[in-house]
C-alpha cells in the first residue's frame, strides 16, 4: 500500500525549482564608450552600465523605489529629519584587500559626493557632519531637513569609494577612474579602448556564494545594426538603454532567444529634451523658445521615430512622479500658424532664403532615433523659418562642449531621478550655473521664483507643501522654457532567453548583476 502511495505521488510530484548556476561570461553590448569608470564627477549613461557592477551604494531601491540595504545593512532618520544613521555591513573589503570602513563613507561624502559630483552639491549641501563612532556606523547630521536624500544613495548616484586610494590626490585625474577599486561583485580587469572592458568574479564578495557569473565583458559597438546582429546570433546576451533601433525591437523579440524589459528605469525617469543655451541673441527671447515648441508635432515623432516608447512632456517634471502636475502649467500644442505669428510679433522677420535666423543643434548619435529626431526638428523649424545646422559628435565631446558652454541648441535624454530636488532642480536653478560641470544648469538660466521655490523643497518635509512648490516651479519654467522638454523615454532592455536576474530593481542596467546567472 505504501509502496503505491509513493508511486502515485511522485506522479504528481512538483517541477523542481532552477537552481543559480555558476560559471559563465555575461556580454554586454552599447553604444558608447564610457569617459571613465567612476561616476564621481561625471555620470554618463554608459559609466554607470560598468562601474555599478564594481563600485556599490549604501542603499539599492525596489520597482517601487523603495530603498533596500546596499553596503548599509541598516538605517534610519531621526523623526526632525536632520540625523541619518547607517549601520554598514561588517567584514566587506575593498578590492585591494583592505578593509571597508566608516572613514569611506565619510571620505566619498565630504569629498567627492559633495563637492564633485554634479549633483550632489545640493543633494548634500545641508550636511554639516558626517560622524564615524565606530568603523561600522555613520551618522550624518544636516543644519536642515534634506527630504530627497533617502532616495540618493544607490551605486549609481553615490558610489562610495575607497579613503585609501584617492585621499590627498587629485580625483579628477586620478589613474583608478579608469581602473576602479570596488566593494562590488566584479573586479575591473581590463579595458581595451574602442573594443571591450572585461570585469571578473570578486572571489571575496561579502553575499557569500556570489556572483554566480565568472566575468562581465562589456563590448563598444557604436553601430546600431551591427548591436543587432550580435543580440540575434547571441554573441550578446544583454543590451540596455534600447541598444538597437527601435523599429528593429518588434522583429528581434519574435526570436524564441530573444526577449524585451522595459521595467529597471523607474529610478532614471528619462527625459529628452533640447537644452538651450540663453547666452545666444535669438535664442535670449522666451518667445522664440515657444515657438520652437509650438512648431513640433511631438506626438507624431513620438509614434513614428520612437515607435511609441516616448510620450509628449508637459513640462520639466515626468508624469511618474508624485509631484507631477499640468494645473496651470503652460502648454505648447503643435500648431506652424500660431509659431509664425509669434515669431512675427517678436520681431523676427524673414530674410535670404526666407529664413529669420540660424541656429546650430548639437547631438551626439547614441542611438539611431537621436539623428532621425535631429533631422524632424530642422524640417520643421525651417517651415516657421529657422534654419538649423545639425552637429552631429561623439558623446565625450558632446558633454565637453555644452558644458562649456560652447553650443547653442542641443538634443540628447538627461534622468530626472526619484525625486525633482535630485534630477531636475540641478538644470535650472541658477547656483549650478557652473562651467564644466556635466548636465547642470548649461543654459545659464536664472528665476529667482524658481531658485526659491526649489530651496524651499529641499527643506520641506510637508508633502502636501513640497507638492505645491513644485507646482509652482512647472508653471514658471513652462512659462520660461529655459529648455524645451520633448518627451518622457520608455528605455527597453533586450536580452537572451538564457539570462536570468538581471533586472532585479528600479535601476535594472545598473544593478550589482550579483544576482545574475546564464542557464545552460
Amino acid at each position: 500500500m505504501l509502496a503505491t502511495l509513493v508511486t502515485l505521488l511522485a506522479g504528481f510530484a512538483l517541477p523542481a525549482v532552477a537552481q543559480p548556476r555558476s560559471g559563465g561570461t555575461l556580454t554586454i553590448v552599447q553604444g558608447a564608450e564610457p569617459a571613465a569608470l567612476v561616476s564621481g564627477v561625471n555620470t554618463s549613461t554608459f559609466i554607470g552600465t560598468v562601474s555599478t557592477k564594481i563600485h556599490e551604494g549604501l542603499l539599492e531601491y525596489d520597482f517601487d523605489l523603495k530603498p533596500r540595504p546596499g553596503l548599509a545593512e541598516s538605517w534610519s532618520v531621526a523623526p526632525d529629519g536632520k540625523t541619518y544613521t547607517f549601520k554598514l555591513r561588517r567584514g566587506v573589503t575593498w578590492h585591494d584587500g583592505k578593509p571597508f570602513t566608516s572613514a569611506d563613507v565619510k571620505f566619498s561624502l565630504e569629498e567627492i559626493w559633495k563637492k564633485l559630483h554634479p549633483r550632489g552639491r545640493v543633494t548634500f549641501g545641508k550636511v554639516t557632519a558626517v560622524d564615524t563612532p565606530d568603523a561600522s556606523t555613520v551618522v550624518v547630521r544636516l543644519s536642515e531637513p534634506t527630504p530627497m536624500m533617502l532616495a540618493a544613495f544607490s551605486s549609481y548616484e553615490s558610489q562610495v569609494l575607497p579613503k585609501h586610494v584617492y585621499e590627498g590626490k587629485d580625483f579628477t585625474t586620478h589613474p583608478a577612474l579608469n581602473a576602479p577599486i570596488g566593494t562590488g561583485p566584479f573586479v575591473f580587469k581590463e579595458w581595451k579602448k574602442g573594443d571591450f572592458i572585461r570585469l571578473e568574479k570578486n572571489p571575496n564578495y561579502w553575499d557569500k556564494g556570489k556572483p554566480y557569473l565568472d566575468a562581465i565583458v562589456v563590448r563598444v559597438v557604436p553601430d546600431a545594426a551591427a548591436r543587432a546582429a550580435a543580440i540575434e546570433k547571441g554573441e550578446v546576451q544583454l543590451g540596455v538603454f534600447n541598444p538597437v533601433p527601435l523599429s528593429d525591437v518588434k522583429r528581434l523579440t519574435a526570436l524564441p532567444t530573444v526577449k524585451a524589459e522595459t521595467r529597471g528605469y523607474e529610478y532614471f525617469a528619462p527625459m529628452y529634451m533640447m537644452e538651450v543655451n540663453l547666452r545666444v541673441e535669438h535664442l535670449k527671447d522666451k518667445r522664440v523658445r515657444q515657438a520652437m515648441l509650438h512648431a513640433l508635432d511631438r506626438k507624431f515623432v513620438a509614434d513614428n521615430l520612437w515607435f511609441g516608447f516616448a510620450k509628449p512632456a508637459t513640462g520639466p517634471i515626468a508624469s511618474s512622479s508624485p509631484f507631477y502636475t499640468t494645473q496651470g502649467v503652460p502648454q505648447y500644442p503643435y500648431d506652424v500658424a500660431r509659431a509664425n505669428a509669434i515669431l512675427d510679433e517678436a520681431g523676427y522677420k524673414r530674410g535670404a532664403g526666407n529664413m529669420r535666423f540660424k541656429v546650430v543643434l548639437t547631438f551626439p548619435p547614441v542611438q539611431p532615433e537621436i539623428p532621425r529626431t535631429a533631422e524632424y526638428i530642422k524640417q520643421a523649424l525651417a517651415r516657421v523659418g529657422i534654419d538649423v545646422e545639425l552637429r552631429n559628435i561623439d558623446l565625450a565631446t558632446f558633454i565637453r562642449q555644452v558644458y562649456n558652454w560652447e553650443f547653442e541648441l542641443t538634443q540628447n535624454y538627461l534622468y530626472l531621478l526619484p525625486d525633482p530636488t535630485l534630477g531636475v532642480q540641478r538644470l535650472y536653478i541658477s547656483g549650478n550655473i557652473k562651467k564644466g560641470t556635466p548636465f547642470a544648469n548649461a543654459a545659464g538660466y536664472e528665476n529667482k521664483d524658481v531658485d526659491a521655490a526649489f530651496a524651499a523643497a529641499q527643506t520641506e518635509n510637508d508633502v502636501a507643501k513640497r507638492k505645491e512648490l513644485f507646482a509652482r516651479v512647472q508653471r514658471l519654467i513652462q512659462e520660461d522654457l529655459p529648455g524645451l522638454n520633448l518627451f518622457e523615454l520608455s528605455f527597453v532592455t533586450l536580452y537572451n532567453s538564457k539570462l536570468v536576474n538581471h533586472t532585479m530593481g528600479a535601476d535594472g542596467p545598473y544593478g550589482s548583476f550579483r544576482d545574475t546567472y546564464l542557464q545552460p
